[in-house]
């Protein structure tokens, strides 16, 4: 028997950093998500192919339902090794899948370039969670860590306002749809890049001011949620890159790459990471051609809309 599952891809807009000490996130689901299709397999193992979005196949393995039972201890962070980490949680929480089962051959399918940083992860997780009938948080939080705003993503159709209380996700749809959204895009970085100096700084500012810092964070990101004008908009978006530029001790991305463009820009998930948000009354596309960063993507072309 073939069954499909599909989760939606996700973009933070605020409480980067800060949503992992229970600070409030504004997210957005993508249109563009991951596809996990299950058939039934044989030789007690795992067929598993995944393609990308261009349709080429990015890897190939088989996996063994004795490897998947077994504690986990490789240290290899290769796709494999990463694979049976997540399938040996998913067999901690629900063990019939591989107990009465004479195996599977699995196909994910990218509608997003892998490089995008759109979620390849959470949506993976969050597919093989609702196959096993198992919670998607636990999951997450068993295997990659994290806050789980994009497990939260994966699984809403609309805006999510999303914070930990006590560890435990608390999601809430929230209202984004206004009259300004044609004046906002999302610019490919093609920029990975490690976070390192960055999650230093904010755990050494979390020391000496977390409750503060939250509060702050708090406010902004309910300024650019009720925001009813571009120009408060982009001032609240502003104000959110100055809050954790001054954190994390790091230039604002505009201030290090953009200084001369006439329009709000903002970091989206770990700084210096995949996209940004641009926010230009007028076409941006040459602007950004002409420095290098060829894909940018308007909001009615990301952002799934309920």
């Amino acid at each position: 028997m073939k069954k499909t599952f599909y989760s939606n891809g996700k973009l933070l807009i605020t409480g980067e950093y800060l949503v992992l000490d229970g600070g409030k996130a504004f997210a957005l689901p993508t249109k563009l998500g991951q596809n996990l299709i299950v058939e039934n397999g044989a030789n007690q193992q795992i067929s598993w192919t995944s393609y990308d979005a261009d349709g080429s196949k990015w890897f190939e393995d088989t996996i063994l339902f004795s490897d998947i039972l077994k504690e986990r201890n490789s240290e290899s962070e290769s796709v494999k090794a990463t694979l049976i980490a997540i399938l040996h949680e998913a067999f901690v929480l629900n063990p019939d899948f591989i107990t009465k089962s004479e195996g599977y051959s699995i196909t994910t399918e990218l509608a997003f370039p892998k490089s995008w940083g759109l979620g390849t992860s959470s949506t993976l997780i969050n597919n093989i969670a609702q196959w096993l009938q198992i919670d998607a948080f636990t999951l997450l939080k068993n295997s990659f860590g994290g806050s789980g705003y994009d497990i939260a993503c994966a699984q809403n159709n609309t805006p999510i306002l999303y914070h930990l209380e006590q560890g435990k996700p608390v999601v809430e749809k929230a209202v984004f749809n206004p009259p300004f959204t044609k004046d906002i895009y999302f610019v490919y970085l093609n920029k990975k890049q490690s976070s390192k100096d960055a999650i230093a700084a904010y755990n050494i500012d979390k020391k000496n001011n977390l409750n503060r810092t939250i509060a702050l964070n708090d406010k902004i990101t309910f300024e650019v949620l009720k925001a009813a004008t571009v120009k408060s908009f982009a001032f609240a978006i502003e104000e959110h890159e100055a809050h954790l530029s001054n954190i994390l001790e790091m230039k604002t991305i505009k201030e290090s790459l953009f200084p001369d463009f006439d329009g709000a820009i903002k970091s989206l998930g770990a700084w210096g990471g995949d996209f940004i948000l641009v926010i230009a009354e007028t076409d941006p596309s040459a602007y950004f051609a002409a420095k290098g960063y060829s894909t940018i993507i308007t909001y009615e072309e990301m952002i799934l809309r309920s």
